[in-house]
């Protein structure tokens, strides 16, 4: 059968780097190193104003550090539930002379745009960390960030840009036939836009992974889990209201009582 005939097929590579960034993940937990993607390693130091802590070494090198941790983060939770427009793209890239190249184009700037994303990720919890230190009540009161990333990922879950962002991510199908463009630029630039609809209905949950415990492999199966079900499940558009009340529930709960927040925060905050 040719191979505009045949059953699209995951590429083999893309498969080895889920089940690579797992046992990253996993090997990281066990190394205590997981640390990198809530804060515990970059410099919050509000001794020195932020231009200076920029100009310094150890700045860059907690900021590399998490957007390697990052990207691994993406490549486990976010790349199982784009495989269904991977299979797509690398099927109708097969079609092209170079087809590899293409489809490395469209991975780059899927990945691309989440490195991106990881970037103003790292500024923001510089940042949070900071005002925290300098404030004296923020820091007296460490389950406040927890508590408003959990009712602020819930109340996002009934968001009309979360709901447009998910209808394009749920149709592969018409979403490769309106976007695809022929050569690697076009395979980038599909790419590019595949991930900034990814970002638009996940963001909000990813950052759960930066305040609630990244290093946890139980938030990352569980958030992970969440939002492959509602890309590619059957009854994903149910699941997302569900998951928004649960959210703002608990984060009310943990205002009110952080007792309810998991250990691995509490650690954390501490």
């Amino acid at each position: 059968m040719s191979a505009a005939g045949s059953r699209p097929r995951t590429p083999a590579a893309v498969l080895a780097a889920i089940l690579a960034a797992w046992a990253a993940a996993g090997l990281a937990q066990a190394a205590g190193a997981g640390a990198v993607l809530h804060g515990h390693a970059a410099p919050h130091d509000v001794a020195e104003p932020l231009w200076v802590a920029v100009l310094l070494p150890p700045f860059w090198m907690s900021a590399i550090a998490f957007l390697l941790a990052w990207q691994v983060m993406v490549a486990a939770m976010m790349l199982p539930s784009s495989l269904p427009m991977v299979r797509l793209f690398t099927h109708a890239a097969r079609r092209q002379e170079r087809s590899t190249r293409i489809v490395a184009a469209f991975l780059g700037g899927y990945a691309l745009v989440w490195a991106a994303c990881g970037g103003a990720a790292f500024a923001v919890d510089v940042a949070l960390h900071r005002a925290g230190g300098a404030v004296g009540w923020l820091d007296a009161h460490p389950s406040l960030a927890p508590a408003a990333a959990l009712a602020g990922a819930g109340a996002f879950q009934f968001s009309g840009l979360k709901d447009r962002c998910l209808d394009q991510c749920r149709h592969p199908g018409p979403f490769l036939m309106r976007h695809y463009r022929r050569g690697a630029r076009g395979g980038f630039d599909l790419g590019r836009r595949h991930g900034l609809f990814c970002i638009g209905c996940c963001w909000a949950l990813m950052a759960l992974m930066l305040v609630m415990g990244a290093a946890s492999l139980v938030w990352m199966a569980g958030l992970g889990a969440v939002m492959y079900y509602e890309r590619a499940g059957r009854h994903g558009r149910r699941l997302s209201p569900v998951v928004g009340v649960l959210l703002v529930a608990w984060g009310l709960l943990v205002a009110a009582h952080p007792g309810w927040l998991p250990e691995i925060v509490g650690g954390m905050a501490s």
